[in-house]
């Protein structure tokens, strides 16, 4: 095991200190991170998504920022501005949250799609333009989106788009009984979710283990026939009566990166089919769009991809 991996692992560790019982969930941030991608994560109010970024972040040595989503933040909240500077008479840039390691946007979807279309640039290039001049992103640089079911009041539907340059969505249920116990246990001993610190959660991985980390991943090998594998999951996506929107090439790519760092964690060398099965999920969901009649008839994109995984013949 190399010394990144043993840190990233211990990352997925140190998560569970704070955040009990989402342990697919801190894997889908952290494979997002392994990745150099952006990350989605949808639950109902309360389930600890913000918790569990925050968690992350005090595991990891990178700057990280928070924004809190509103339906009257304006693109130039995010990306920053020109401000008048008297003492040299000139305008100057000042940066905003969005120029850090870590960006938790925080109920994304409570926005209006003006702003969220600001993020698209930041997302996809790494940079921002102001006043019609780029100014380049840190590295690394990551997006950790949460947001609550489009059911829910005061949401907007993120565009499709932006929901392509996330690399997986991930979903963060309700805990069952036992889990809640252990919730409710842990607050009535003292934990303090504000308090990560006195929680134990210290850094255990950085920025070389992740750098070290993307490295090795491009090293996993992906035999042809495992390559053949993703590509028909992705395509059969778009054969499926009841899908309007199928995964598009930049989905197939991204189940790649996906199942190359999953394979890179469980300490292998190479993807198997099982790598591509447990990825495809939090990497295609979010990139499918259902006909309108599909969904009146109670049909769901987790529905569509289960049969899209039982039709697909799995290679040897």
């Amino acid at each position: 095991m190399s010394e990144a991996r043993d840190g990233l692992i211990r990352l997925r560790a140190e998560v569970g200190k704070a955040v009990v019982g989402q342990d697919p969930a801190v894997t889908g941030v952290l494979i997002g991170l392994l990745c150099r991608g952006h990350v989605l994560i949808e639950g109902v109010p309360g389930v600890a998504k913000t918790l569990l970024v925050r968690a992350l972040a005090a595991a990891l040595d990178l700057k990280t920022t928070r924004v809190q989503f509103t339906a009257d933040l304006m693109p130039g909240d995010i990306t920053g501005s020109l401000i008048y500077d008297a003492g040299t008479s000139r305008f100057v840039f000042r940066q905003g949250p969005v120029f850090t390691n870590l960006l938790l946007a925080d109920e994304i979807n409570r926005t209006p799609p003006k702003t969220q279309a600001a993020m698209l640039e930041a997302m996809e290039e790494r940079q921002v333009s102001v006043d019609g001049e780029p100014h380049g992103l840190p590295d690394p640089f990551c997006v950790v989106a949460t947001q609550n079911p489009v059911e829910y009041e005061g949401t907007y539907p993120l565009p499709e788009a932006q929901l392509d340059r996330f690399l997986v969505k991930v979903m963060m249920p309700l805990p069952d009984r036992d889990t809640e116990i252990r919730v409710v246990a842990a607050h009535a001993a003292g934990f303090d979710p504000h308090d990560l610190a006195a929680a134990g959660v210290a850094p255990v991985a950085s920025r070389a283990d992740l750098e070290a980390a993307t490295a090795e991943i491009r090293q996993v090998r992906v035999d042809p026939a495992v390559l053949g594998y993703l590509v028909e999951l992705a395509r059969a996506t778009r054969a499926a009566a009841p899908v309007g929107l199928g995964v598009s090439p930049r989905g197939a790519t991204a189940l790649l990166a996906t199942s190359r760092a999953w394979a890179w964690l469980s300490g292998r060398e190479f993807v198997t089919p099982d790598d591509v099965q447990s990825l495809a999920r939090p990497t295609f969901r979010h990139r499918i769009q259902l006909r309108p009649e599909a969904e009146l008839e109670g049909v769901t994109v987790d529905g569509v991809l289960e049969t899209v995984l039982a039709s697909v013949p799995v290679p040897r």
